[in-house]
């Protein structure tokens, strides 16, 4: 898994000429079952990605395809990490990763 961590580069009004072209990309990746969870950071200065079922070199390709890297009003920090403390209920989604990445 990964938390993709954007950090705003530019002026919340360029970012928020971006806001739905990010939420499509956001939905794609949703679709896909490549993304987890998102939201904005508070305050608001950027959001977090968690990512799942990708590599860091796919993380790295799907973040090309944000709007707001193609603008670049934000900058990305990718961190992998291997969770092994979990609450209970997220028991299905952590064990369909570990079957995955068997």
């Amino acid at each position: 898994m990964f938390i993709i961590s954007l950090n705003y580069i530019k002026a919340i009004s360029e970012i928020e000429l971006l806001i739905d072209a990010h939420n499509d990309f956001l939905n794609k990746y949703y679709a896909e079952r490549k993304f987890l969870m998102s939201g904005r950071k508070n305050p608001r200065t950027g959001g977090i990605i968690i990512a799942q079922n990708a590599t860091i070199e796919e993380v790295k390709e799907i973040i090309k395809e944000d709007p707001f890297h193609q603008h670049q009003v934000a900058e990305y920090e990718i961190t992998e990490f291997l969770p092994t403390k979990f609450n209970a209920e997220l028991e299905a989604v952590l064990e369909a990763l570990r079957l995955r990445s068997e």
